[in-house]
């Protein structure tokens, strides 16, 4: 999949400090780990309608 948008976002340094290393034990990058996050908040939501 061909990556086209940016999003870009603050949170507070020991949120981005947990991101990251859940990042990492999950084996991805942040912006994967997030999207992926996203990605099934979405779905989630999709099934409660």
């Amino acid at each position: 999949m061909v990556r086209s948008a940016a999003i870009g976002i603050r949170v507070e340094p020991a949120v981005k400090d947990a991101l990251e290393q859940a990042a990492k034990n999950d084996g991805r990058s942040v912006a994967s780990y997030l999207e992926r996050l996203i990605i099934a908040h979405l779905k989630e939501l999709n099934h409660k309608k």
